[in-house]
């Protein structure tokens, strides 16, 4: 109100009647009374150069002065959602219905609105279009100009002296966006080729910028056990608090329940001692620890050698590789190092959107991420939290802080996390891409210092799997076997003594051992048990529970000759296993005679002349034998299990089972015998047909007769064998 009340001078003679104002378009229409001896456009000459003499500048917009034009048209006063453009859109209408408008040149336009400011373009009609009323577009320079010419010509009537035809055009104006609507979605939606690509992009920089830091957290709180509350020192004490009290009012002194381990502790000692030197030493390989499944490799590692020591991560290979699908793999993978939050159906959804964006473009977007990548971004991340944990303990004044990072790392071996890896090549003949991306990932964390690791491994061939990590070093390793039969003993003891109880008197009881009188057995049952730690434990369990030593081992052996039959021989998918029945029983049956057999007897063997060697692997990554090596070669086969020797001699004491898988194997030999008849006798023929027998083909020929006649002595004794078997079958159940 006050800017109107400036920009009219006080001696011009009108009196304002009424002010509309115009917030959106940022202007106002003044309605005045004027003298009719004064002409309105003398009025707006004397107002228009008054304010070039006096520029009025709002404080919302200093840069420009107000401006003010008579209105010679109708305006359309509206409150609609226009908002002003510096382009209009100018209709020509008739001035009277039925009558004939006239569409105005660009001259006769440009000499109209010319003087409400600096035009841009004129655009008139296309000359083929059919589009009534016929239109023209204005391009203003500035928005404020076409917001005045707007407001001032709305509504014109051209009369027909200026050239607006017969019955007059009258001019409509309206506001013109130049952009038109919805242009940004229409844009996203019809360039597929950069806009799945930058939206995959985006969407990669969005997650690792703010997922990443958030997952690293979480893994160094899985390390450092931050959220456990059993490692609560309040909930420790609370513990032990109510331990002791239990164990007095029950009158008993406290044992640990591992008790038993001591005896097998005492005798492996020394590789507890040379695990805890080695991770006091700067040494960028690895640690090995190998032994078949029960030997206690994993209780050595983490309950002795790394008794106490803070900071470790295990990782179990066993749920990542028996996952099944990318999702479930990733699932575990990120659970075993607490890589948390894991959107694992992601990788599903897509896969399916990169599908679908290959089938629309033409090409992939690479919007979906493979199995490699995902577990590649799990290990980045961990391994990134392994080093914020090896260098947490740094302080400014210590006195190597001049020291860069991988290098106080290498100074300060005992400040680095442990990583052991678990049950390492579990079921690697399935699938290798698990290990191969474990392997690089510890390789990548010794060489640079970050972190110690141990691997748990059942596979006495996991060099070839660690040495395409790590080429040239040397793997510090330790080969766990068996116990002796003197430590199994005082296992098997300690185990039974565990939960002694004191006399209320204080007079010292018999322990169960001394109460027992059936003892005197357990070094027979021992010797056929043997010293594998697992068998050991269900022993003393089994004794426990009252069950003397022999009927103890007698219900193992039973049980164990069961699994074998389960696992090797009976219940076989041949497209998942690498062997067959009579494989299988061959060697149980040898082994059940023989403590031990040689490795390349069994591959001349007829049964293993095709793949014996795959076979034999394959039966080793089962368990069910363990082949053994000197100067790197195989060289002697002997049971997977010390108690296998004596579930195999119970296995062959069943006569219709042995007659059964016997009767197959003679099954098997006489087919391979009559394809080499078959062969023989091809050739033979083929030799007949020559229109002349050179002399020379005579040893061939011989050679020839001797085969058929060697494979049919064979297939005669085969058969014979057979009859003997079938007549077992029939006669016993």
């Amino acid at each position: 109100m006050s800017i109107i009340e400036r920009a009219v001078p006080g001696n011009l003679p009108i009196k304002v009647t009424e002010i509309v104002p115009r917030l959106k378009e940022g202007g106002a229409f003044v309605k005045f009374f004027h003298d009719p001896a004064i002409r309105a456009t003398e009025i707006e000459g004397t107002i228009r150069e008054f304010l070039k003499e006096n520029p009025i500048k709002p404080w919302f917009n200093p840069w420009r002065r107000v401006r003010a034009f008579l209105v010679l048209g109708r305006p359309w006063i509206e409150d609609l959602y226009r908002l002003p453009s510096s382009r209009l859109k100018v209709e020509f209408l008739p001035a009277a219905p039925g009558g004939e408008a006239t569409e105005l040149s660009q001259e006769m336009l440009y000499s109209l609105f010319r003087r409400y400011g600096k035009l841009s373009d004129i655009v008139p009609q296309p000359m083929d279009s059919k589009v009534v009323p016929k239109y023209a577009y204005l391009n203003f320079r500035l928005t404020r100009h076409a917001i005045m010419a707007k407001n001032c010509m709305h509504g014109f009537v051209l009369s027909e002296k200026e050239g607006g035809g017969k019955a007059g055009t009258v001019l409509r104006l309206a506001y013109e966006q130049k952009i038109k609507a919805h242009w940004i979605r229409d844009w996203l939606v019809n360039h597929p080729r950069i806009v799945i690509p930058a939206a995959a992009a985006l969407l990669a920089t969005f997650t690792v910028a703010i997922f990443d830091p958030i997952r690293t957290f979480f893994i160094k709180a899985h390390v450092t056990r931050t959220f456990h509350i059993n490692d609560n020192v309040v909930i420790k004490w609370l513990r032990s608090q109510l331990t002791r009290a239990n164990d007095i009012l029950s009158f008993r002194h406290h044992r640990p329940e591992d008790a038993g381990f001591n005896a097998i502790w005492d005798d492996r000692k020394d590789s507890i001692k040379q695990i805890q030197t080695w991770l006091m030493e700067t040494a960028d390989t690895f640690i090995v620890i190998q032994g078949p499944r029960g030997s206690g490799k994993k209780e050595l590692v983490l309950d002795q050698a790394l008794k106490g020591r803070k900071n470790t991560l295990v990782i179990d290979c066993k749920p990542i590789q028996e996952a099944r699908g990318d999702a479930a793999t990733i699932s575990a993978a990120a659970l075993e190092v607490g890589y948390r939050p894991v959107f694992s159906w992601m990788n599903t959804f897509s896969s399916l959107i990169d599908l679908a964006a290959q089938g629309t473009i033409g090409t992939k977007t690479g919007f979906s991420e493979t199995l490699d990548t995902q577990l590649a971004k799990i290990w980045q991340n961990t391994a990134a939290a392994l080093k914020q944990i090896a260098l947490e303990g740094r302080k400014k004044d210590d006195k190597d802080a001049d020291l860069g990072d991988d290098e106080y790392l290498e100074a300060h071996p005992e400040r680095r996390p442990v990583v052991v890896i678990d049950n390492f090549l579990h079921k690697s003949q399935e699938s290798s891409l698990v290990y191969d991306k474990i392997s690089q990932w510890a390789a990548a964390l010794t060489t640079a210092n970050i972190a110690h690791v141990i691997f748990l491994t059942n596979d006495v061939s996991f060099s070839k799997s660690l040495s395409k990590a790590l080429p040239d070093r040397v793997f510090r390793q330790i080969s766990l076997g068996d116990c002796s039969a003197e430590t199994a003993k005082r296992f098997v003891i300690n185990h039974l003594d565990a939960d002694a109880d004191d006399n209320e008197g204080g007079d010292t009881k018999l322990t169960p051992s001394q109460k027992r009188n059936d003892l005197g057995e357990l070094d027979n049952c021992i010797q056929t048990l043997g010293g594998r730690l697992t068998d050991l434990e269900f022993l003393a369990r089994r004794i426990k529970t009252g069950e003397s030593p022999s009927k103890a081992v007698q219900e193992i052996i039973e049980q164990s000759a069961s699994e074998i039959l389960k696992m090797y021989i009976l219940d076989i998918d041949h497209t998942s296993r690498k062997w067959n029945p009579e494989q299988a029983w061959l060697l149980i049956k040898s082994l059940s005679e023989k403590e031990n057999l040689r490795y390349n007897e069994v591959l001349l063997s007829d049964t293993y002349k095709s793949g014996g060697e795959s076979t034999l692997q394959a039966l080793e990554q089962a368990e069910l034998i363990t082949i053994l090596s000197l100067n790197g070669r195989p060289h002697s086969i002997k049971p997977g299990k010390p108690v296998y020797q004596a579930a195999f001699r119970l296995l062959t004491q069943d006569h219709v089972l042995k007659a059964k898988l016997d009767l197959a194997i003679l099954s098997e030999l006489t087919k391979i015998e009559t394809q080499s008849i078959d062969k023989y006798e091809i050739e033979l023929h083929l030799l007949a047909k020559l229109p002349k027998q050179p002399g020379e083909l005579q040893p061939r020929v011989q050679w020839l007769l001797n085969k058929l006649q060697s494979c049919q002595a064979k297939v005669e004794k085969y058969e014979s064998e057979s009859g003997e078997l079938k007549k077992v079958l029939q006669v016993e159940y």
